[in-house]
């Protein structure tokens, strides 16, 4: 480890010499390519030199008690050698995360679908509760969010929503949101008072561009078609909405919420790749299996991650057995108190196959 930590730091400085090269500034794609390199490897040096000064202490610390010193003066060296001795293992633990593979979609921005389950109109009413987060939560980040598609009921509920959260990272902080959100409360349709369950599905998809995913002209079915709201109403009255169907896999998708089909086929296309480019990952989990189903939790959609129970104003996480008495707090995007418990968690498991 110490190695390749001795390395990188090298490498740092390389880089930190090519960034400040007038010759390499001039090349705005290589720039842009050493910037980044630079940037992901910064917390390494940083936190490594950290360490080295840590080590550096302890070890005139050792020195120091090894000398005849007064009780007095001893205990204030002991205590110094003991606080850098813990940070030395504190740091130790640190390098080892941040030496761990990066996901590569980690700093790109995500495309988010919400649908409601199970429940009907207390799904769907649900499901607005949950971009309503996700789009609080974007703000706090100061992410942009564009919804590219919705299907709204006429009880102001959401059947499905699929919207952009534009941010470098979002999908690192985003991306253990997907699965099945259960959520337990009493409905407002309900007279008798009795506490419903109901789900919402939640996926989050890395945005990817064109070149990541290759798509042929002929694999594509494009249909267009008036776009229709809530009971039927026409939206308007020409044939601005699209549905791409992707032949080989399948896969559909519907756009109407422009009234310009070139920006519905754009907005429509963008999530095709997103699930194209999804459904090309999961091909490749499937491939090492053998090596992930000891991992607990994946992140599928059909699991069920989280409740939102409203009597007791709790929200729990049960791939880590998190509750929070805040659900208020959480459904007005203070999510980070979980995302943090969520990466720390998934780090951890990441970390124990590396040393398997």
């Amino acid at each position: 480890m110490f190695d390749k930590l001795s390395f990188i730091e090298q490498r740092y400085g390389q880089l930190c010499a090519e960034v400040s090269d007038p010759a390499v500034i001039a090349d705005q794609q290589r720039f842009r390519a050493l910037c980044k390199e630079q940037s992901d490897i910064t917390p390494i040096v940083e936190k490594y030199r950290e360490y080295k000064a840590a080590k550096e202490t302890a070890e005139e610390a050792r020195e120091m008690l090894n000398d005849t010193l007064d009780k007095e003066f001893r205990d204030l060296v002991q205590s110094e050698y003991d606080e850098s001795r813990e940070k030395i293992t504190q740091y130790e633990e640190a390098l080892r995360v941040l030496l761990l593979p990066k996901d590569p979609n980690d700093d790109k921005s995500v495309i988010v679908e919400i649908r409601g389950g199970a429940g009907g109109d207390e799904a769907a009413l649900f499901a607005g509760d949950l971009l309503r987060m996700y789009s609080m939560y974007a703000e706090t980040k100061r992410w942009r969010v564009e919804t590219l598609n919705m299907n709204a009921t006429e009880l102001g509920g959401i059947k499905e929503v699929s919207f952009e959260i534009n941010g470098t990272g979002a999908y690192s902080r985003l991306k253990y949101e997907s699965g099945v959100h259960r959520v337990q409360r009493i409905p407002s349709t309900e007279s008798g008072g009795r506490i419903h369950t109901s789900t919402v599905t939640v996926a989050v998809l890395p945005e990817v561009e064109e070149v990541e995913v290759d798509i042929g002209a002929n694999d594509l079915r494009i249909d267009v078609f008036r776009a229709g709201g809530p009971g039927g109403q026409c939206v308007n009255t020409t044939d601005s909405a699209v549905r791409i169907t992707h032949v080989p896999t399948g896969l559909v998708v519907s756009c109407q919420d422009e009234k310009s089909q070139l920006k519905n086929k754009d907005k429509a296309m963008k999530i095709l790749r997103s699930r194209l480019y999804e459904l090309m990952q999961s091909r490749q989990n499937a491939e090492i299996a053998e090596q992930r189903k000891n991992q607990v939790g994946t992140g599928d959609r059909s699991e069920r991650i989280r409740t939102y129970n409203f009597p007791q104003g709790r929200v729990s996480d049960h791939r880590i057995g998190l509750t929070l008495h805040k659900l208020d707090a959480v459904l007005n995007g203070a999510l980070d108190e979980v995302i943090d418990a969520l990466t720390t968690y998934y780090q951890a498991e990441k970390l124990k196959g590396e040393l398997q």
